[in-house]
């Protein structure tokens, strides 16, 4: 009896294909395939969980799952930090040249202005936020990975440069990968220049806040990002000069996973303050009106 129950098999019609076709229905195997508009989903780079873009540009970025800060470009930090209709751009068509003939640098100009919509790494200007009037200068990790070439060194110091002059306070938004290796010297001259901007302002009286956001390294970390009156960065943001590997290799140990983030960087002096970007426009407001800076100093 079971060796006659397990040996029946049972007789299922077939369908021809074409009279499926006929119906639209997807035959054995296949699936019917929805087209999902581009865009329309994120995923977080650290956790993997999958969300509305919508939902996620109203959370500022910031995963809803895991509290990651993912990047954002300059245009979106002008927005949700500065006052409503309150930015004045300066410099807006400074645009970078080939001074040196770098093989293949002029074509790669292009191609980064086209890919991230700006003529440059950094947006500078004027604005207010919580009606404190201040200067800002805003890098973008899209354009050449925020690297600091000559324009970059050049809008930074003219910046600097207004807030000395009108008697405003100075914030700057960092992301770089460095340098930017195709203007060799001049890049690594803007360092220096930033630097020195930066000390004749502080010596005016000015007061200059340093916002660090995910990644900030190079010669970018070594200058200007580090030379705030306060110095704050985002939660978990990758700061330092060179990267973990090459120290490692250098001093021949293992260095501590949270090595070069934020809150590392905050244990061991490098920062003041570790701020979430959801508080981080309501504290650079507290902070204007602690040093009494609305109408100049």
């Amino acid at each position: 009896m079971f060796k006659d129950l397990f040996q029946k098999k049972r007789k299922y019609a077939t369908v021809p294909s074409q009279r499926l076709e006929q119906a639209n229905i997807p035959a054995e195997g296949e699936r019917p395939k929805r087209e999902i508009p581009e865009g329309l989903m994120s995923k977080c780079p650290k956790c993997g969980s999958i969300q509305y873009s919508k939902e996620l540009e109203k959370n500022l970025k910031v995963c809803t799952a895991c509290g990651h800060h993912m990047r954002l470009n300059a245009p979106e930090r002008i927005a949700i930090t500065l006052d409503p209709g309150s930015f004045i751009e300066f410099d807006a068509g400074m645009v970078s040249v080939d001074p040196l003939q770098f093989p293949g640098y002029s074509t790669k100009l292009e191609q980064q202005k086209l890919k991230s919509g700006q003529l440059d790494a950094v947006i500078t200007g004027q604005g207010s936020i919580g009606g404190h009037p201040v200067i800002v200068a805003v890098m973008n990790f899209e354009f050449f990975t925020g690297s600091m070439g000559s324009v970059v060194g050049e809008k930074i110091t003219r910046a600097v440069e207004e807030a000395t002059e009108r008697r405003l306070p100075m914030i700057i938004f960092s992301t770089s990968g460095g340098a930017r290796m195709q203007e060799s010297i001049l890049s690594l001259m803007q360092m220096a220049k930033t630097s020195a901007a930066l000390a004749r302002f502080g010596e005016s009286g000015g007061l200059y806040i340093s916002v660090i956001t995910d990644p900030t390294t190079g010669g970018v970390s070594a200058s200007f990002a580090t030379l705030g009156d306060i110095n704050i960065a985002e939660p978990g943001a990758v700061f330092g000069f060179a990267g973990r590997i090459v120290i490692e290799q250098t001093i021949r140990q293992k260095l501590p996973d949270d090595f070069q983030t934020a809150e590392f960087n905050l244990q061991h002096g490098q920062l003041d303050l570790v701020v979430h970007r959801k508080e981080m426009r309501s504290m650079l407001s507290k902070i204007l009106e602690l040093h009494d800076v609305k109408g100049g100093f």
